[in-house]
């Protein structure tokens, strides 16, 4: 692969992780304590991410369990889990913080499908956008003494990649959404 395409490869690359990452913070049902990873704690001041203060266990398919290293901690991250959007109520018994993932309902399971679509569709704008701006660096180098055939070959790599991300972002959304809808 030419270096010059290789650098919007990796600009792919990430945009499809990400896409993943946030996949992995929607919940499907089961208990997954990546449906945490966005939340903060305020811890001592500054907002510190919930893994960082606490031991977070899925000690049964629907529930997760929290365990603060620091009992002063549990109201903190009570608060912080009540404010969060994930409509979650957490109970505690002085040690350890419990949540239990309600049984989705079909309504709200064709809401997540939705959504997933949704972050699927702007990380696919977000791989054409790399996409024109690659062939947007390589119209400027016909002015730099390239010639145009090697200009199209380079626009032709980047179109590949573009269909194979398009592809990976597709067989990602499929998967969640499957999971989504598995009851």
């Amino acid at each position: 692969m030419d270096e010059r395409v290789q650098k919007y490869d990796g600009k792919m690359t990430k945009t499809l992780k990400g896409l993943e990452a946030e996949l992995t913070t929607i919940r499907a049902g089961r208990a997954n304590p990546h449906i945490l990873d966005k939340i903060t704690v305020d811890y001592y001041g500054s907002p510190t991410p919930l893994q960082q203060v606490a031991n977070i266990t899925v000690p049964e398919a629907r529930m997760i369990q929290i365990q603060p290293w620091e009992a002063s901690l549990i109201k903190a991250i009570e608060k912080a889990i009540l404010t969060s959007d994930l409509g979650l109520n957490p109970s505690n018994d002085g040690k350890i913080i419990r949540l239990v993932l309600p049984e989705l309902t079909e309504e709200r399971r064709k809401e997540l499908v939705k959504d997933v679509k949704k972050k699927g569709e702007a990380a696919k704008v977000a791989v054409r956008n790399i996409r024109r701006d690659a062939n947007d660096a390589f119209k400027k180098l016909v002015k730099q003494d390239v010639s145009e055939d090697e200009v199209k070959d380079l626009s032709d790599e980047v179109q590949k990649l573009t269909d194979k991300y398009m592809k990976d972002i597709d067989a990602a959304v499929e998967k969640k959404s499957k999971e989504i809808l598995t009851v």
